[in-house]
């Protein structure tokens, strides 16, 4: 699989979810994935659990994860293209 970004799938929109970080067209939070993973379910599970996930979906959430762990503040830019900050 090539290298994904996970600015491909996440989105951020105030009128989604809350405008909290989640899979792009779905209402699955970052969070939720992220939580399975905790919890020690396996990939398959969550794609079960979630059928409209697929599996650069969860590479995406860790992705974003691990961004956030790092402390970064990057530019982002919502579904209507204005920008915005984590």
């Amino acid at each position: 699989m090539d290298k994904i970004s996970w600015k491909e799938y996440i989105t951020f929109d105030p009128k989604v979810c809350h405008g909290k970080a989640c899979i792009k067209d779905t209402r699955v939070l970052v969070s939720v994935i992220l939580d399975c993973l905790a919890e020690g379910m396996e990939e398959n599970e969550i794609l079960k659990e979630y059928p409209s996930l697929k599996k650069e979906h969860i590479l995406a959430a860790l992705q974003y994860g691990a961004m956030l762990a790092r402390e970064e503040v990057l530019p982002l830019t919502n579904s209507r293209g204005q920008a915005s900050e984590i």
